[in-house]
């Protein structure tokens, strides 16, 4: 009996373990970058030269010499939203619909609003102090690719093959475990001796 109540236990620390990599690698995607433009662009390559042919007007990021960082961005804000809609919170699930719907209906797309829910949320999960009341946090936006992916084409295209599966896709988001990696705001494991209250 016991041991069926620790075997029960560990399964449970491990799940709890797993959706707070998982989410820690989404706000990393979502939130990594505090300066630029920290919007996501909804348009695909296609459409861009589409665009181009006929003449229209596009914003500086969905030019053709942004198109493809601009693609990969999208590429991972998109998986990182879905594994927020599988496994946050109610109100993380209405802020990615919310967002998912947006880039869907041709929108660009602000990610702060999840991503401070994602922040107030894994702290509290890890036991981690809130931050101080009186700081002023800037907006954040989604991690940009490293700039050395476009230095080969045919590596960078195996890259993005698997880059585009997870929201562990960016550079800014290399961590371990399942589609996602671990790390976290203060660079530690989720503590799997106890379960906290998520």
């Amino acid at each position: 009996m016991m041991l069926t109540i620790q075997q029960r236990r560990e399964r449970l620390n491990r799940q709890i373990n797993e959706r707070i990599r998982t989410l820690i690698a989404a706000y990393k995607t979502l939130g990594g970058s505090f300066t630029g433009d920290l919007s996501v662009s909804p348009i695909h390559l296609k459409e861009i030269k589409s665009r181009e042919a006929s003449g229209q007007e596009m914003a500086p990021l969905e030019l053709s010499g942004n198109s493809e960082r601009a693609r990969r961005i999208r590429d991972a804000v998109e998986a990182a939203l879905s594994d927020i809609i599988l496994l946050g919170t109610e109100e993380h699930v209405r802020l990615a619909v919310r967002a998912a719907s947006e880039l869907v209906q041709g929108r660009n797309v602000h990610t702060h609003d999840l991503v401070v829910s994602l922040r107030n949320f894994i702290r509290k999960a890890l036991d981690i102090e809130r931050i101080p009341s009186d700081l002023e946090l800037p907006r954040q936006g989604p991690s940009r690719p490293s700039a050395s992916g476009g230095r080969d084409k045919g590596e960078g295209g195996k890259d993005g093959g698997a880059k585009g599966g997870g929201a562990g896709g960016m550079e800014g988001a290399n961590m371990g475990g399942g589609s996602m990696g671990a790390g976290g705001p203060a660079g530690n494991e989720p503590d799997t001796s106890s379960s906290h209250p998520i």
